[in-house]
């Protein structure tokens, strides 16, 4: 069975218009469609943006938070709105961007709707690497106290990154064969994924019971006291990334076409293939080491805006916007709706596990068909 995603450029060249978008030698091709979809989402994210800093132990009409926002609102508002929900409410803005666009990346890179950072492994690999520094910052090696929130701090990102990037690598070597096949990746993606997910169950098992509750809430994708202490990385990696991936835009639609086409048309095949490996890598790491672990949004979210676009690979911008409406809105379920507090993560893991369950039954029909 191949779950391998077909190009459909053809289909697609002859129903997608566009507007040229100029910035100094730079251009692009901006799809009218993609870019109305991108406008519209955006829209639906600032209005689930209002009500979620609107609504807590203290609600707040959204006219007022809007005004507060604004500069305007008395003194209780501001503390309310700006100094105690809007970090939460932005560290999910920017970590379903990161999820998304990291999503999109992959998906294109590897052609296969199933090849996100949380199927392929990365997010485990990450994880991995984050428990790692929780466990050993509590105590269980190197003590606790002040050093230890330090060390969570400053080593909690860090080690998120190198975990995410020793998989991918490792990924990206037992992959190669000639080139990327979409299915081969996924399946021993799925395998690593396998073994990262057991190393951090055997960290947790080796860990202080202290050590790995803390870490357990964490691996559940929690948005709960989190501050701009955690916006801020995020914010930085994708002022970054956002613009490298944008200039990867030509590459990446040249490699729909397929490896042999892309090295006949000039494309340096696996600098490009390892470039756009990387940036989704340091966007799920950054977001992970943010957050926790949130399943399915980088799975999910490139896979909808795809549809909605209907383009013939997953829009890197549309991906991202619609990757901050899936974790506020999560945010806002918890908080809000749910008559009892549970990580942002368990929802959208209930939104994307039905979808990846649709996903296969769908390319099983294909197949038989």
């Amino acid at each position: 069975m191949s779950l391998d995603s077909p190009p459909r450029v053809e289909r697609a060249a002859t129903r997608v218009a566009g507007a040229p978008l100029r910035v100094g030698r730079a251009s692009w091709l901006v799809p009218l469609r993609a870019g109305a979809v991108t406008l519209v989402s955006l829209a639906v994210l600032l209005a689930l943006v209002a009500v979620d800093l609107s609504n807590g132990d203290f609600k707040i009409p959204v006219s007022d938070v809007v005004s507060t926002l604004l500069g305007g609102g008395d003194a209780g508002q501001r503390f309310i709105v700006i100094d105690l929900r809007l970090p939460q409410t932005m560290v999910a803005v920017l970590a379903g961007a990161c999820l998304g666009l990291a999503g999109a990346l992959t998906q294109t890179f590897a052609r296969n709707p199933l090849a996100s950072p949380d199927i392929l492994g990365v997010t485990d690999g990450a994880a991995l690497g984050a428990v790692a520094v929780i466990v050993i910052a509590g105590g269980s090696g190197y003590g606790g106290g002040l050093v230890a929130g330090q060390l969570q701090q400053v080593g909690l990102p860090i080690a998120a990154f190198v975990g995410g990037f020793g998989t991918a690598l490792v990924l990206y070597v037992l992959s190669w064969r000639r080139g990327i096949d979409g299915q081969r990746l996924v399946l021993i993606g799925i395998g690593v994924g396998a073994a990262m997910a057991a190393l951090t169950s055997w960290l947790l098992v080796r860990a202080r019971i202290q050590d790995a509750a803390s870490a357990q809430v964490w691996l559940n994708g929690s948005l709960s006291g989190r501050g701009w202490d955690q916006a801020r990385p995020m914010l930085i990696a994708l002022a970054i990334l956002v613009p490298l991936s944008l200039m990867l835009v030509r590459t990446l639609n040249t490699l729909q076409l397929g490896d042999d086409s892309a090295r006949g048309l000039g494309v340096g095949l696996q600098r490009s293939q390892l470039l756009t490996l990387l940036t989704a890598v340091a966007l799920a790491a950054i977001a992970v080491s943010a957050v926790g672990p949130l399943d399915f949004v980088a799975f999910a979210v490139p896979q909808i805006a795809l549809r909605l676009t209907g383009g013939s690979r997953p829009p890197l911008l549309a991906s991202m916007v619609l990757g901050g409406v899936l974790v506020v809105g999560a945010n806002l379920i918890t908080r809000v709706v749910l008559p009892f507090a549970v990580p942002a993560g368990l929802v959208t893991a209930a939104i994307g596990a039905p979808y990846l369950i649709w996903l296969l039954l769908r390319s099983n029909r294909k197949v038989s068909a």
